[in-house]
């Protein structure tokens, strides 16, 4: 899988958000600087998140944004879903809608395992596990095989 700059920016600034109070909103700039995140890219990420429904905005002088929603009840694939679309597309539709014939017959349960391997990670991640580098325990069993850390 291939997490582009947006969903990664995208995860960081909530993450961000989540460790931030909800009496007062957060300046874009500050979640920009705070994460390293180029503020143009940053905005028009929150206005794609704030359209999902990931976070809530406040307008004006005093304004910024907020989660939406408890941390705890936002799972890394939603915010992920909200800027990229579906987890694992196959030229841009999902699996299930893939015809194959003949010896690729079989393909399409690849993909639909890679997606359901992808889902058992990402939405059992919250924003809350991240921000408080409290993973889940079976997240965490996955990162301990040595070959999880090598790039093929």
């Amino acid at each position: 899988m291939h997490v582009t700059a947006k969903a990664d920016y995208a995860v960081r600034a909530v993450v961000e958000l989540a460790n931030s109070s909800q009496k007062e909103p957060r300046k874009v700039e500050s979640v920009a600087t705070a994460q390293g995140i180029p503020v143009s890219f940053l905005e028009n990420i929150l206005t794609q998140l704030r359209s999902s429904g990931v976070v809530r905005s406040q307008r004006g002088p005093e304004g910024g944004y907020w989660l939406a929603k408890p941390a705890e009840e936002l799972d890394l694939a939603h915010v992920i879903r909200a800027v990229e679309g579906p987890l694992v597309g196959v030229r841009g539709q999902p699996p299930e809608e893939i015809e194959y014939m003949g010896s690729a017959e079989s393909l399409k349960q690849v993909w639909i395992a890679l997606r359901a391997n992808l889902r058992n990670v990402l939405e059992h991640v919250t924003v809350a596990d991240v921000a408080s580098g409290s993973l889940p325990p079976e997240v965490l069993a996955l990162t301990r095989a040595e070959e999880a850390w090598e790039a093929r």
